[in-house]
């Protein structure tokens, strides 16, 4: 183990149980063990499905939909 992998592991240990379990799913994913990193709510996957949909339409925010958004939130 390399000294900055050993090094969060040591951090990570400090941390509560279920951020540990999430840290586990992310490593174990990046190393290539099958296993999902997410679980979604019903709801989410609904979401998810209904924007693939929106996306395979071509139906997409225009670019002053997008300004809009940014102006909103101060993100340009």
């Amino acid at each position: 183990m390399t000294k900055l992998l050993e090094r969060a592991m040591e951090r990570a240990q400090a941390l509560p149980a279920d951020m540990q379990d999430e840290i586990a799913r992310l490593v174990l994913a990046y190393a290539g063990e099958d296993g999902a990193v997410l679980t979604l709510t019903p709801e989410e996957e609904a979401d998810l499905r209904e924007a693939r949909a929106e996306m395979e339409r071509g139906d997409f925010a225009t670019d002053d939909e997008v300004s809009a958004v940014f102006s909103k939130y101060r993100m340009l």
